[in-house]
C-alpha cells in the first residue's frame, strides 16, 4: 500500500531549512510558489542568496511602453518587466545591489528594485554642495553651480539629469533594515565624489579627492571610511573600473579605437572596445599594480553598473578568465551617441572580442537609448 504524503504540511523550520540551500533566485521563487504554507514559512526578500549572474537590461522599446527586457545569461531567456519608473524622460545613472538609479528632469533621484517593485528616494540633485541656487522660474538655467575656483554657472533640468551624475553605488541594499547603506555619486564633470547615507537629506562631497574620480567600489565588507588611489601613468586606458574579488582589489583598464564613416554627406564618429588589461593593488611601502593575465574561474562584469565579479563555475551561460562588458563611455552617451552600442565578451587569454548572442544588430535595430546595462537581480 503507497502512502501519500501531504508535502505543504512539512514544518516550517524544515521549509525554512531547505529554502536556505536554495542559492539561484529563479528556485527560490518556484519553492515558494508551491502551496502557500511553503510561502508563509519563507521570507519574500532572503538575504543569504549569493550574487547572482547579471541580468542585462536592453534600451527602451519605444518611448510608450512601460516594458523593459531583460536577459538572462544562465537561463538564455528574456524577462518582460513592467516598469513605468524607468521611462523614455528619465536618465539611469547606475545599477549597485540589484537597484536601478534614475534621474527625473525635476531635482528628484530615486532608486527602484526592478523585481520587487520597491522604491526609495536619494537627496535631490539641488542638494549637491556646488549648487548655490535652484529656481524652477528661471527657465533654461535653474541651477545655478559654483566651481572650485568660485566661478558661477548655470544648468537647465535637461542638462543637469542628462549630463551632472555619471555613476551612483551603494554599500547594500537599500532595503536592507539591517545596515544604515551609503550611496557614492561621481560628477560627470569634475570627477568629485559626493556621499550621502540613509536618511540624509544632502548630499556631501568628500574633500580628500586630488584628481578625476574614474571609479568607485566598496571594497571588504561595509566600510564608509575611503581610499584614493592614484593610478600611474603606464597603466593607461580610456576607460577604468574598479572591480572587488574576494579579499584582492582589481583595476581593469579598457582600450577603444575610435572611428569614422561617411556616408550620404554625413560623418559618422563610432568607437568600439578593442582590449581589456587587469591589474591588482598591492601594498607595500608605496602603492603597486600588478598585471593579472589569469582569472581562472571568475568572470568580470564592467560598465554602467557598479563592477561585478562572479565566479562562473556556480551558473551557466557563463565563462571564467572573461570580462563581459557594456556601453558607458559618456562623451558620446551623455549627447545621444550615433553608431553602435559597445559591448561584448573580452577573452583575457586570447585577447579576442566577441558579441554577445542575446544582443545582435536585428534585436536592437533603432533602439539606442538608453545603453544596455548590467544589473544582478536581487529580492531584496
Amino acid at each position: 500500500m503507497t502512502t501519500t504524503v501531504d508535502w505543504s504540511e512539512l514544518q516550517p523550520e524544515l521549509i525554512e531549512s531547505i529554502a536556505h540551500k536554495l542559492k539561484i533566485h529563479k528556485d527560490y521563487i518556484g519553492f515558494r510558489s508551491v502551496c502557500s504554507n511553503w510561502r508563509k514559512s519563507t521570507s519574500k526578500t532572503p538575504k543569504h542568496l549569493p550574487c547572482q549572474l547579471p541580468w542585462l537590461m536592453f534600451p527602451q522599446q519605444n518611448q510608450q511602453s512601460h516594458l523593459r527586457l531583460f536577459f538572462s545569461l544562465s537561463e538564455d531567456k528574456i524577462y518582460r518587466i513592467s516598469l513605468p519608473e524607468a521611462s523614455f524622460f528619465r536618465r539611469r545613472c547606475g545599477s549597485s545591489h540589484g537597484w536601478l538609479v534614475y534621474l527625473e528632469e525635476t531635482p528628484a533621484v530615486f532608486v527602484i528594485n526592478p523585481l520587487t517593485r520597491v522604491k526609495h528616494h536619494l537627496p535631490p540633485l539641488c542638494s549637491f554642495p556646488n549648487v548655490v541656487n535652484f529656481s524652477v522660474y528661471d527657465v533654461g538655467r535653474e541651477y545655478t553651480l559654483k566651481t572650485v575656483e568660485g566661478d558661477v554657472y548655470t544648468c537647465s533640468l535637461k542638462e543637469m539629469r542628462d549630463s551632472f551624475i555619471k555613476k551612483v553605488v551603494f554599500s547594500s541594499s537599500p532595503s536592507d533594515k539591517d545596515l544604515d547603506y551609503y550611496a557614492l555619486a561621481i560628477v560627470n564633470q569634475t570627477g568629485d565624489l559626493a556621499y550621502c547615507k540613509k536618511g540624509d537629506s544632502v548630499w556631501k562631497f568628500i574633500d580628500d579627492a586630488q584628481a578625476y574620480c574614474e571609479d568607485v567600489v566598496f571594497h571588504k565588507g561595509y566600510l564608509p571610511n575611503v581610499s584614493f588611489i592614484h593610478t600611474p601613468l603606464q597603466v593607461g586606458g580610456d576607460m577604468q573600473y574598479l572591480v572587488s574579488l574576494g579579499d584582492e582589489l582589481l583595476l581593469v583598464t579598457r582600450y577603444l579605437e575610435l572611428g569614422f564613416d561617411v556616408e550620404q554627406h554625413q560623418l559618422d564618429i563610432f568607437y568600439k572596445t578593442t582590449e581589456f588589461r587587469v591589474f591588482k593593488l598591492v601594498l607595500n611601502d608605496d602603492v603597486m599594480w600588478e598585471s593579472v593575465y589569469e582569472l581562472d574561474d571568475w568572470a568580470l562584469f564592467v560598465g554602467e553598473n557598479s563592477s561585478v565579479a562572479i565566479r562562473a563555475s556556480d551558473f551557466e551561460g557563463c565563462k571564467g578568465n572573461q570580462i563581459y562588458f557594456t556601453d558607458d563611455y559618456s562623451e558620446w552617451n551623455y549627447d545621444g551617441a550615433n553608431g553602435d552600442h559597445d559591448l561584448g565578451v573580452y577573452d583575457l587569454e586570447d585577447g579576442s572580442v566577441a558579441a554577445l548572442p542575446c544582443y545582435t544588430r536585428k534585436f536592437y535595430n533603432g533602439r539606442r537609448w538608453p545603453p544596455p546595462i548590467w544589473i544582478t537581480p536581487s529580492l531584496h
